[in-house]
């Protein structure tokens, strides 16, 4: 059964994380992604043949709709790429976004090679995981 996976970065990542689905292009296939509205142009341009559902941009509120949908139990799993060394202006809407990844205990990575791993265990060839308590 196919997940719904939410793929988020920030500016500077964007590239990163475009270059990341591309690499996992086959393994995504099967599934739904959700991603915010510049970083999910930003995948789109690099994999025009990957569906992406857009939300908004980021600091339009696309992280609390993301963060939303991990909530009702729409988004299965997160792939995150933060700018480490960049202040946010949305600091507080991303900060909400990792809370909600958290306290619904989906899988989350925030690198590449994370991102990498979770691939390689079995992620993307798994059901969806049933909503916790």
């Amino acid at each position: 059964m196919p997940i719904t996976l939410a793929l988020v970065a920030h500016d500077r990542m964007k590239p990163a994380l475009a270059a990341w689905a591309a690499r996992h292009a086959a393994e995504l296939a099967p599934h739904a992604i959700v991603s915010t509205a510049t970083t999910g142009a930003t995948i789109g341009a690099q994999c025009p043949d990957l569906p992406v559902r857009l939300v908004k941009s980021g600091p339009l509120g696309g992280d609390q709709q993301i963060g939303g949908m991990i909530a009702e139990g729409e988004v299965h799993a997160l792939i995150f790429f933060p700018d480490p060394l960049a202040p946010q202006a949305h600091d507080v809407d991303v900060k909400a976004l990792l809370r909600i990844a958290l306290v619904y205990d989906i899988p989350a990575a925030f690198s590449p090679a994370t991102a990498d791993l979770l691939v390689a265990g079995g992620l993307l060839a798994t059901q969806a995981p049933s909503a916790p308590g």
